[in-house]
């Protein structure tokens, strides 16, 4: 009797055992949130050995689009998106209005958009611009163009236009717009101005740009290494299509690859890294769906061979994020960030942080979660080390998020 109860004990205790450990395992996989698509439950535990600092470094500038740092300086350049350019010393916290900055169309989505400093600009004093503008019949379309600073005179001059998107349409959605500098080429993303055609879309006929990523030489002209130059099918200067709407891309610091944050339709947000030549599947392979009733567009991404999967999405009935600017953290502020990639967030309202293993993206603790602002641009300064937001709501323009000493 005796051996019997033991026994019925000993099974008691390997049950509670396997149990536990069954629980521990759970908590351990729930806490790592290992899938892509775990969206809604970032990671916990701290992931900053220093403590992040949140200072407002402007306000009552209206919504700003794009900021960009001159090179190894305090001053910071702020496009507006009703027309404005904004300097900005982000020690003083002086605030200059820059002239001279080519007539927008800021209607709907539309405006000053990007600023990208030139990497030589201590000897060329270039900058480079997107924006809308409309022709004489009033539609719009997305031009690239370069403009010459004189911080002396406080002042843009000799605007030349390189690039500009057509056609032009009576619409003012989905214009892009951002570009990337890298060596000689200059790479700019290409809204695909909201049609709603999914079955003939023109993000996947290439002989237009809408929907695109285009490359070109820093003068505007097309590159002859181009990856669809010898097919006729295809523009000259498109580098990958089947995009929806772009609003982010920047550049790895170790690897030099491209990445882009893009708009979905309802949900479908994504993060893409970009190789030439390649279908993005917008909206032939998509994970979102449609406004309103949530029906399939396409199908899913992994169902196509032909198109490039996301790195990271946020699928339908997720709620979507949706994505803006984006920069991947090098400086010298924050030792354990080195290498991690933070993404604006618009709907969502906070700047979302990733960590980056083997090009799988983890979400960590999410930055600015309970300011209730709009995030549309991040930057990181080489000046401080510190992160600069561009943020809508409030009142509040651009905000300073740097380590506490």
């Amino acid at each position: 009797m005796r051996k019997r109860v033991f026994i019925y004990v000993s099974i008691a205790a390997v049950l509670l055992i396997g149990l536990t450990f069954s629980l521990m395992q759970r908590d351990i996989a729930e806490n790592e949130g290992d899938e892509q698509n775990n969206v809604d439950t970032p990671i916990t535990q701290p992931v900053s050995e220093v403590e992040p600092v949140l200072e407002v470094v402007a306000k009552d500038l209206g919504l700003i689009w794009a900021i960009d740092f001159l090179p190894g300086s305090s001053r910071l350049l702020a496009n507006e998106n009703s027309g404005s350019m904004h300097l900005i010393d982000t020690e003083t916290l002086e605030v200059i209005k820059i002239s001279g900055t080519p007539e927008v169309a800021s209607s709907g989505q539309g405006g000053l958009l990007d600023v990208t400093v030139s990497p030589d600009f201590e000897e060329d004093n270039l900058i480079f611009l997107t924006y809308s503008a409309a022709n004489e019949a009033g539609h719009t379309a997305t031009y690239l163009a370069s403009v010459t600073l004189d911080l002396e005179e406080q002042r843009v001059s000799g605007l030349e236009e390189l690039y500009v998107a057509e056609p032009f349409l009576s619409g003012t959605a989905h214009y892009g717009s951002r570009v990337v500098i890298q060596g000689d080429y200059l790479y700019m993303t290409i809204g695909d101005r909201g049609d709603k055609n999914f079955d003939d879309h023109v993000a996947q006929d290439t002989t237009n740009v809408l929907g695109t990523t285009i490359r070109l030489l820093r003068d505007g002209t097309i590159p002859e290494d181009n990856p669809f130059v010898d097919d006729p099918d295809v523009l000259d200067e498109i580098y990958t299509y089947g995009h929806r709407n772009s609003q982010g891309m920047t550049i790895h610091p170790e690897t030099g690859a491209i990445w882009q944050s893009e708009h979905g339709e309802q949900d479908g947000d994504e993060i893409n890294i970009i190789h030439g030549g390649n279908n993005y599947g917008w909206p032939v392979a998509t994970y979102g769906c449609t406004y309103g009733n949530g029906q399939d567009i396409g199908v899913l991404p992994e169902d196509r061979d032909d198109t490039i999967n996301p790195v990271h999405y946020w699928e339908c009935g997720s709620g979507g994020f949706p994505p803006a600017g984006m920069v991947f953290y090098d400086a010298d502020g924050f030792a354990d960030w080195q290498g991690d990639l933070f993404v604006g967030g618009l709907a969502r309202e906070y700047l979302a942080h990733f960590r980056l293993t083997d090009d799988r993206l983890e979400e960590l603790d999410p930055l600015l979660a309970d300011e209730g602002w709009r995030v549309r641009d991040v930057t990181v300064s080489q000046h401080d080390g510190a992160l600069y937001a561009a943020v809508e709501g409030q009142n509040v323009s651009i905000v300073r998020i740097f380590p506490e000493h």
